[in-house]
């Protein structure tokens, strides 16, 4: 197979874990061209895969077929003659691409009334019975060729590279609010998700004191999208150490804040996309969940804790707690974070 195309899942989680499917495919074809087909949004994450060739970037609105927008790429998709394209996701909207492009072999998973979209398919696995999102996403690659085993040196645990463009440009934000780079700890409040994802400000406020107390020289820099801006300035009103607390939500690139995670000392998050690029990354990290399973998408890395209390309700994996107590985030203390922060050094 010359030419592989991957159509590319939306969340950024999801992203950081199929890259090693591409390191299976580079392995197994490794005289392949493999290129992604991605929303900006995630662009980067395949940015800083060493397997790719070229991220084709495509502006697709959430819920919007965008009819004209699809056959336009798919025209230019064709000319590339491609053999092969793997579609991620489950919609049946992301499989129309690659059927329109006229790609011979296009592979997936069942879902979402896209027969024939898909022409060389996996049976979904139920929500009940749902496998670590590294292994679903590998195990596409047994529709290819079946007789080719994974091979044992290909990791389980996704690999990110930085950019040095994006290095640079972090470096310059860090001297310009007179950040030492050895002694940055990173918080990221947010999950795109919704509030049962995200453990309480008033805890990561708590938390911050207590690390900038044990800790004076550090420097805590909340990260994530514009939308958890508002997360970042409710963290800083509850702390005592402004001079030493940074709000950087919404004021990063994605690729900016790659090479923010890999310069620093311990990041603590919730289950979100960026607690998967600090286990790609292999830095110290604590990751807290609540409504979602520690055991289907957990940080692949063996620097990384992992706090869940294990409820009898959880996970739910819903948007907003059923039972309206939010315990499985409430009841995870500071001080048992910051036990696990000290863990890891």
């Amino acid at each position: 197979m010359n030419r592989i195309l991957i159509i590319a899942p939306n969340w950024i989680g999801d992203a950081v874990m199929s890259q090693p499917l591409l390191a299976n495919l580079k392995a197994c074809f490794p005289q392949s061209t493999i290129d992604v087909l991605a929303s900006p949004w995630v662009a980067p994450i395949y940015r800083a895969c060493s397997e790719i060739n070229d991220v084709l970037e495509i502006a697709i609105e959430h819920k919007r077929l965008q009819w004209n927008l699809r056959k336009s790429v798919a025209q230019k998709l064709q000319e590339k003659q491609y053999g092969v394209c793997f579609v991620l996701p489950n919609s049946l909207k992301s499989a129309l691409i690659p059927w329109l492009a006229n790609i011979p072999f296009r592979m997936g998973y069942r879902g979402e009334l896209r027969y024939g979209l898909i022409n060389f398919a996996l049976p979904n696995p139920s929500k009940t019975n749902r496998p670590p999102m590294v292994e679903h996403y590998l195990a596409l690659s047994s529709l290819l060729e079946p007789n080719i085993p994974t091979p044992e040196t290909i990791s389980r645990t996704p690999q990110l590279n930085v950019s040095p463009f994006a290095q640079k440009s972090i470096r310059a934000k860090l001297a310009a609010d007179s950040i030492h780079e050895n002694a940055i700890y990173v918080f990221c409040p947010g999950a795109e998700y919704g509030p049962t994802k995200r453990w309480p400000t008033k805890h990561f406020a708590v938390l911050a004191n207590t690390v900038l107390t044990a800790d004076p020289t550090a420097h805590i820099i909340l990260l994530g999208s514009k939308t958890d801006h508002l997360l970042g300035e409710e963290v800083l009103i509850g702390t005592n150490h402004s001079q030493h607390i940074h709000n950087w939500c919404g004021a990063t690139s994605l690729d900016e804040a790659i090479a923010l995670i890999a310069a620093c000392k311990i990041l603590v998050s919730n289950d979100s996309g960026l607690m998967h690029i600090g286990a790609a990354l292999k830095i110290p990290q604590v990751a807290i969940f609540g409504s979602s399973d520690p055991h289907h998408t957990p940080p692949l890395s063996t620097r990384a804790k992992i706090i869940s209390l294990n409820m009898a309700c959880s996970p739910c994996h819903k948007r907003e707690c059923p039972l309206g107590h939010l315990q499985c985030l409430n009841n995870i203390l500071p001080q048992d974070v910051f036990h696990s922060i000290q863990s890891l050094r």
